[in-house]
């Protein structure tokens, strides 16, 4: 291949120390932590964290429920509250309300939904406490929730937007053309960012035309259709460009990073982010505006929303019927064709 800009400089990279960058995020305890009467909230929170992996749930979940769980005892530190059986009901409707009125260096509140996972994570840290019998009852199950939003997603790419956009990568380069089959396969499968890191290499058939996801959002497995166009984009990847970027250690994921080893989903969403504001579109999103965008373009070329929610793997065709909201070009249409003041 003639140009390998990126890719020269990314070899220069590897040499550092690619191990540092394969490091999987998850509990680092293996021995059973449950706790004691006396223990404090920060021992209380690792023996509930590896509560968490011992039933097998994701390390993305166990570590995002590790973040919202720090900033409710760092909260509680600074008031001299270190113990679970310091704190009562009053104390987390306290709690509640400075999640309300709290502001960011950017001088803007936090979102509902932010502010929804960090309670929630309360009531089911103190579930479980109860559960080990270190408290006589739960101060937090009477604790409501602030009620959810259901904002629709930003507005989706159109058609042109999104062929200008996946004509970004450097198809010269290996790095380029690597993230030329990145950016067409989140287009057709319409696959969540932490699902296409965990691509590995058995999960595509080319032959059938399907990736298999495996362990998707709710620890559930599906196969979703991969389109000609990204399959293509997907074998060049695969010829041309991966063999320059793996270390010769077996690796299986699919998209391998510049330092040769898996993505860390951090990093592959910045560089999708990337692309979209070289585009031109801002900060329109990630990741997400391709799923948002696939599922869209789907509705209205005529897909009905139950293949949809497949495709995307919703549990509820609750989930999916926000694309029904997104599209305003059926509506438009039917409003053109009965409205009588049109």
């Amino acid at each position: 291949m003639p140009g390998k800009r990126g890719y020269e400089a990314a070899k220069r990279w590897r040499k550092v120390s690619p191990d540092k960058h394969r490091a999987r995020l998850g509990v680092r305890r293996d021995e059973d932590l449950a706790p004691s009467a006396g223990t404090n909230l920060s021992a209380c929170r690792d023996a509930y964290l590896n509560h968490l992996a011992v039933m097998n749930y994701r390390p993305m979940t166990i570590n995002g429920r590790r973040q919202n769980l720090l900033y409710f005892l760092e909260w509680a530190h600074a008031r001299d509250l270190d113990h679970p059986q310091q704190i009562t009901r009053k104390i987390l409707e306290s709690y509640r309300r400075w999640l309300h009125h709290y502001r960011k260096k950017n001088g803007k509140p936090l979102s509902i939904k932010s502010q929804r996972d960090r309670i929630q994570v309360i009531k089911q840290f103190f579930r479980y406490l109860c559960k080990q019998d270190l408290l006589d009852a739960n101060p937090a199950s009477e604790i409501e929730l602030p009620r959810a939003e259901r904002r629709l997603p930003k507005p989706v790419l159109t058609v042109q937007e999104m062929q200008q956009l996946l004509s970004l990568p450097d198809i010269t380069d290996p790095l380029g053309l690597r993230d030329r089959a990145m950016l067409e396969t989140l287009y057709s499968t319409g696959i969540r960012r932490s699902e296409a890191v965990r691509l590995e290499l058995r999960d595509l058939n080319a032959s059938s035309g399907t990736i298999f996801v495996r362990q998707g959002k709710g620890a559930k497995d599906r196969y979703v259709p991969v389109g000609k166009r990204a399959l293509h984009w997907l074998t060049r990847y695969l010829e041309d460009a991966r063999p320059l970027l793996e270390l010769g250690d077996g690796c299986p994921s699919l998209f391998l990073s510049a330092l040769g080893g898996p993505f860390n989903p951090d990093a592959f969403g910045s560089k999708v982010a990337a692309y979209i504001r070289k585009a031109g579109f801002g900060s329109r999103g990630g990741c997400h505006l391709f799923r948002h965008t696939c599922a869209t373009h789907m509705l209205e070329g005529g897909a009905d929303i139950r293949y949809i929610q497949q495709l995307l793997g919703h549990a509820q065709l609750d989930s999916t019927s926000i694309y029904t909201r997104v599209s305003i070009k059926q509506l438009q249409e039917v409003h053109s064709r009965c409205h009588p003041a049109h």
